[in-house]
């Protein structure tokens, strides 16, 4: 039983590994080679930990950084801290999307590394998988998880892509005297930063704005001088840390649009069904949950050599139900505060408003994370 996977970041690594060990022929095409960055804010709530030490992953031998508080900031120096229900761990996809590679190849799983996939089509109940080398694969079934933001978006036609987005992301990772058990979210104007202890004694400094802001200033030092570092505590931060890299990753035109899930029979998987805005912080362990719903279903409906046509529709029904019940009020949730924190003075009234009741922010907290689950 065949499965390509597009795409090697979390959803596609996590869907490769669970789908080998249940038995599946497993090829996983990534356009890059491990280890690299991404941009991300690299927390990840610890409702994904029961899972992981199901499959023999301890975030702490990684050296992954235990997160137990959470700190808002605006640009006057108001400050709100609460303490995380269920807390997190802080690690680098760097380091964990290698760990995740190396085990699932030793598992088994065929991997196609700095592999471009320049289209695929569904023809007779199975895909084509068209590579830029020429190459073309065949197989019943194909994952898309290739990410927020892809040439294949466009050749899939899906809605999103022709809606642009006005969003950027930069990533730094840096040395710091900072809390290691501490996530820390920033507002500045039009924006927001996350900061956040990674393995090594690093840190995870990363921001989303607005292209507008970056074009009025001209480039993004200026742009970090003349308006992110605004922020008491992010003037800080770049102020007195060591910044590890020549220069921080970016990524343009991120969308946080509603995404369809099942596209031309394609069954999409983390970022790539959906991604919640980085104010939630959840983004990682969505990947690793969507990864595992998809692969029980795959499971249960995809049994024979052969996926025919009535199997097919009621995978891809269960998958869309599914998905939705888990993750739909999370991602609404997540889009109704991001307009929030990225006005100064609605973030200030709200740091106002969560220090006189702080148990409202509990409940935000609740609504941005999931449950634990196996």
């Amino acid at each position: 039983m065949k499965v390509i996977v597009i795409g090697g970041g979390l959803a596609g690594l996590f869907n490769a590994i669970l789908l080998n060990r249940a038995g599946y022929e497993v090829t996983l095409i990534e356009r890059k080679t491990y280890p690299f960055h991404r941009v991300c804010g690299e927390y990840i709530s610890n409702e994904v930990v029961p899972f992981l030490q199901q499959l023999g992953i301890h975030p702490e031998q990684l050296g992954a950084a235990k997160i137990s508080e959470l700190e808002l900031t605006g640009i006057s120096g108001k400050k709100f801290s609460r303490k995380l229900g269920l807390g997190g761990f802080g690690i680098s996809r760097y380091a964990f999307d290698d760990f995740l590679y190396r085990k699932a190849k030793a598992a088994g799983v065929e991997f196609m590394l700095n592999t471009k996939v320049d289209d695929v089509q569904f023809i007779n109940e199975g895909f084509e998988v068209h590579l830029s080398s020429g190459e073309v694969l065949k197989s019943p079934l194909v994952i898309g998880s290739f990410g927020k933001r892809s040439n294949l978006d466009q050749k899939l036609k899906r809605s999103f892509f022709y809606q642009r987005s006005p969003f950027f992301a930069v990533k730094y990772h840096i040395k710091a005297d900072f809390p290691n058990n501490l996530i820390q979210l920033n507002n500045f104007k039009g924006g927001y930063c996350g900061v956040t202890a990674v393995e090594d004694n690093k840190f995870c400094l990363c921001y989303l704005a607005h292209q507008k802001q970056l074009k009025q200033w001209g480039n993004i030092t200026a742009f970090e001088e003349q308006v992110v570092r605004k922020n008491p505590a992010l003037n800080q931060l770049f102020q007195n840390s060591d910044f590890l890299w020549n220069k921080p990753k970016v990524i343009n035109e991120i969308s946080f649009e509603k995404k369809s899930l099942v596209k031309q029979h394609i069954l999409m998987s983390g970022d790539t069904a959906g991604m919640i805005v980085p104010l939630c912080g959840n983004g990682m362990s969505m990947a690793i949950h969507s990864a595992k719903i998809l692969t029980e279903n795959i499971r249960q409906f995809y049994r024979k050599n052969d996926l025919n046509q009535q199997g097919r529709q009621k995978l891809e029904q269960s998958y869309i139900k599914q998905w939705d019940t888990i993750f739909a009020t999370r991602l609404w949730t997540g889009r109704q505060l991001q307009p929030l924190f990225r006005h100064t003075y609605l973030t200030e009234t709200a740091l106002s408003l969560l220090d006189r009741f702080p148990v409202i922010a509990d409940k935000l907290i609740e609504k941005t994370h999931g449950q634990p689950f196996i």
